[in-house]
C-alpha cells in the first residue's frame, strides 16, 4: 500500500496515543483490519483508546501519525 492510499483513512485507537507513548490504532485496509503503531500528528495531543482518528501520515511498513477525527 502506498502512502497516498493510507492518508485520510479512519481508524480507532486501541492503545493510548500521546507524547512519549507508542500507541496503537486499527485501520480498515486491504479488505480487512490491521493494527499500526501510532503517534500523534501534533506532538502534544493525547488520544485515548476508543477515539476515532484519521491517518495524516504513513511511514511504511506499520507506523502512522494520527489526529482525532472529531472534536470532543
Amino acid at each position: 500500500m502506498d502512502d497516498a492510499s493510507m492518508v485520510g483513512l479512519m481508524g480507532r485507537v486501541t492503545g493510548t496515543v500521546g507524547p512519549g507513548l507508542v500507541g496503537e490504532v486499527i485501520v480498515r485496509v486491504r479488505g480487512g483490519a490491521e493494527h499500526f503503531l501510532a503517534y500523534p500528528a501534533s506532538g502534544k495531543d493525547r488520544i485515548e483508546s476508543g477515539t476515532v482518528v484519521m491517518v495524516v501520515e504513513y511511514l511504511p511498513p506499520r507506523t502512522v501519525y494520527v489526529t482525532a477525527a472529531y472534536d470532543s
